[in-house]
């Protein structure tokens, strides 16, 4: 019995492993293309589940059926206009036919090294065919303009665009498609994602930028300088005329009141001339006579005629 437990051992594990060996399972997002020895046979699986192959000499080779990234490298490119500028692009792709993919490029390391090759080129020849302000803008509208706008900035704005960065991204596309398809991919999207000069001509236009701004920089602080100077005149041309009106109206203050006291006094002389005469007289004696003073005055003196007795 021990004997013969050892061979049905191993035949179960031998089973089992054929039974490994000659099944698959593809996943939602998988296809594959089965290939005996390096040659693809039958057509590709997409369906996901359960599958047969031939054990030991049949391989399964798996592809995604989901979009996939392409990155592309930055690009130094002329433009029409001779500006030179680097370009970066991404976009989208997938694999629509798996057999046709597996006997052009074998592999996704490959179909991206292709799309490198063929999308960069379909972007040199469009970027090359059209002006930077093609590239760059997608419509008309009118930039947003006010006194600190660049004199460069305000030349450029009257630029019309007549294709525009939507319109040179399709092209880009549509021609990359055209080429891809031999390949079994599907290529949806291509997008520019930066644009930018390159250091030589960066470097010159920074210091176009900082030059121009440091101009606008002095016209407005000269601008400044004459409304600072034009307020502190317009605070001196008020200030006198404050300063005018309030004498003037001071000295009418001090004229009616002079007048007012004046006529008290010649309506109060007016009553009582002796009256006034002696209060006006009185007034002037502390003025006149104090502790460091000294007159010399006859007795029939005037200024001490209510100080003598009405005696005789």
């Amino acid at each position: 019995m021990s004997r013969l437990a050892i061979p049905l051992s191993v035949l179960a594990a031998l089973v089992v492993v054929v039974g490994f060996s000659a099944t698959y399972t593809l996943s939602e997002h998988e296809q594959a293309v089965i290939t005996r020895f390096g040659e693809p046979k039958g057509a590709s699986v997409v369906d996901p589940g359960l599958h047969f192959k031939v054990p030991f000499v049949d391989t399964v080779n798996r592809f995604d059926k989901r979009w996939l990234d392409w990155r592309g490298d930055p690009n130094q490119i002329p433009t029409k206009d001779k500006k030179y500028i680097w370009v970066d692009t991404f976009g989208r792709w997938r694999i629509v036919d798996p057999l046709r993919f597996f006997q052009r490029l074998r592999d996704e390391r490959n179909a991206q090294s292709r799309l490198d090759d063929i999308i960069d080129g379909e972007t040199r020849n469009t970027i090359a065919s059209f002006a930077l302000i093609e590239a760059v803008r997608s419509t008309n509208r009118p930039f947003e303009d006010d006194e600190y706008t660049a004199e460069s900035e305000r030349s450029e704005s009257l630029e019309k665009v007549a294709q525009g960065r939507d319109k040179l991204t399709r092209q880009i596309r549509t021609r990359a498609a055209e080429i891809v398809k031999e390949f079994g991919v599907e290529l949806v999207d291509v997008q520019i994602r930066r644009i930018n000069y390159v250091d030589e001509v960066q470097v010159k236009v920074f210091e176009r930028m900082i030059s121009e701004r440091k101009r606008i920089a002095e016209r407005s602080r000269s601008e400044g300088m004459g409304r600072a100077a034009e307020v502190r005149g317009q605070r001196e041309r008020d200030l006198k005329e404050i300063r005018s009106e309030a004498y003037r109206k001071a000295q009418e203050i001090t004229g009616a009141a002079d007048a007012e006291a004046t006529r008290i006094y010649a309506e109060a002389f007016g009553r009582d001339p002796e009256f006034y005469q002696f209060m006006r007289t009185l007034e002037a004696y502390p003025d006149v006579v104090d502790g460091s003073t000294s007159l010399f005055l006859g007795g029939e003196s005037e200024f001490y005629r209510y100080l003598r007795s009405s005696k005789k």
